[in-house]
């Protein structure tokens, strides 16, 4: 297994270089195609390490999984859990997914100032790291309060539209029921979380037994399909004038008070233009 992880982290450590290189050079194609491998590789990493076999206990048991400070630096849990989930996501939610899967000690209030912190970097120079931790943007291109998303996807994933924040609960619902369905022994923690949300889906939770992997996905599938062409048609409207509007800062942290001045943007312009 650890062959396999190195293999894996390698990969990683690959794909991102070549993903920033193609966002510099502004190849939109090739740089879509290398966020998919990426996110494929992140995927397998994560299923990998989830399905790893502490040392000295026996295949086929559970040993007591006791959170620990992790090696593993917080803006790279942050990155995996949101690899994981693929949508804009509330810290409640990536520390929850943190502690399920990877048994790792992960606090809230750690998350406060990353995202300012990444926007500083970005900043001071910009495309340096092969990915940032950002805000998504509502449709009035400010940061939505609280949810961080990935700055290697594309914009229609990091924007929101007035469903968005309901597709982006099934869609997170669907991705760790899937990755359950992955592992041969899943996590008593993930699957208490899959139940938990499963709670807010009609027809997720047969009875009074825990929601099963399978059932959630069902559900959820379900309720996409009434929400998601209406949903990808917002974004795709908030997006497109991000595009048009925003430098690059703006266009992963958002327009605040602040940026606006720095960036020599007004509220009041893009007020206007946005129809508020």
């Amino acid at each position: 297994m650890s062959d396999s992880l190195d293999a894996l982290e390698r990969r990683i450590a690959d794909l991102r270089a070549e993903v920033r290189r193609a966002v510099k050079a502004r190849e939109n194609s090739l740089a879509r195609t290398l966020r998919g491998d990426l996110r494929r590789a992140e995927q397998a990493w994560d299923a990998a390490v989830a399905t790893e076999t502490p040392s000295g206990t026996p295949a086929g048991t559970h040993a007591q999984r006791e959170p620990e400070t992790s090696l593993v630096p917080i803006r790279e849990q942050v990155h995996q859990a949101l690899a994981m989930l693929g949508v804009p996501t509330p810290a409640k939610l990536i520390v929850a997914v943190n502690d399920a899967f990877f048994s790792r000690e992960l606090r809230g209030s750690q998350l406060t100032s990353l995202r300012r912190d990444e926007e500083r970097s970005f900043r001071s120079d910009p495309y340096a790291r092969p990915y940032y931790l950002c805000a998504a943007l509502t449709d009035r291109l400010s940061p939505a309060r609280g949810l961080l998303a990935d700055s290697t996807w594309p914009p229609e994933q990091r924007v929101l539209g007035p469903l968005s924040p309901r597709v982006d609960f099934l869609v997170s619902a669907m991705r760790i029921a899937e990755h359950l369905t992955r592992l041969a022994e899943p996590p008593p923690g993930a699957v208490r979380l899959l139940s938990r949300m499963a709670q807010n889906i009609p027809g997720a939770v047969e009875g009074f037994a825990p929601a099963g992997p399978a059932t959630a996905i069902r559900a959820a599938r379900a309720e996409l399909e009434v929400h998601r062409a209406a949903d990808a048609a917002q974004r795709a409207e908030v997006a497109a004038r991000a595009a048009r509007q925003l430098p690059d800062a703006e266009r992963l942290f958002g327009v605040t008070a602040m940026n606006a001045v720095r960036g020599g943007l007004t509220m009041t312009r893009l007020d206007g233009e946005t129809g508020s």
